[in-house]
């Protein structure tokens, strides 16, 4: 692995009661997050392949830490996200090549298919920060129930010459959907919309 980890944490978060209703099952979801030294921190590099490299070996290591944070099966992931914060000394743009498309190929074999794109936000910060991690169904853009997001905050990350990445997972929707539109159960993953 080129990326230099300085840590790795993982989150679940499980709602067994929303308004006062109980969820059977439970609503879950899991983050998994690297801390990583940022190769280009400080200085301006025209050339940001060596940060989209180590996003692709940081997609399938933080997926498939969700997956077995929520002791499932790849195929019953349900949604997925990804997310970055760059410390000071880097740039948003760091983030959005860790984020490149790269991350998600080992991701999605992760979760087992994956025919929607990944969401995914970037931003600069410091330590304790807190990073949201955008969420849709892994392969149909179109399931409303699926649209959501997890926090993840580390109060030691990210420092000035780091950077947050963050990859989250559930097998399920929010709790007591109710919007209407395509469900879970309707949704074909053909084309990563419907």
């Amino acid at each position: 692995m080129t990326a230099k980890i300085r840590k790795i944490a993982v989150f679940v978060e499980e709602t067994h009661k929303e308004i006062g209703r109980e969820i059977q099952p439970p609503t879950r979801r899991a983050a998994a997050v690297a801390v990583i030294e940022n190769p280009f921190a400080g200085r301006y590099v025209e050339d940001l392949d060596e940060l989209m490299e180590i996003g692709a070996e940081l997609g399938g290591l933080l997926g498939e830490r969700c997956v077995k944070a929520l002791g499932i099966e790849p195929a019953a992931a349900e949604s997925y996200g990804k997310a970055a914060m760059v410390g000071e000394n880097g740039e948003l743009e760091h983030a959005a090549a860790i984020l490149h498309p790269r991350l998600g190929a080992p991701l999605r074999k992760a979760v087992e298919k994956g025919a929607a794109l990944v969401p995914s936000s970037k931003k600069m910060g410091g330590p304790g920060q807190p990073l949201d991690v955008p969420l849709g169904h892994k392969d149909a853009a179109y399931v409303r129930s699926h649209f959501d997001g997890m926090e993840v905050r580390l109060n030691d990350a990210p420092r000035a010459n780091e950077i947050m990445v963050a990859v989250a997972v559930t097998d399920s929707g929010r709790p007591l959907p109710r919007v209407g539109g395509l469900t879970a159960d309707e949704a074909k993953g053909e084309d990563g919309l419907r």
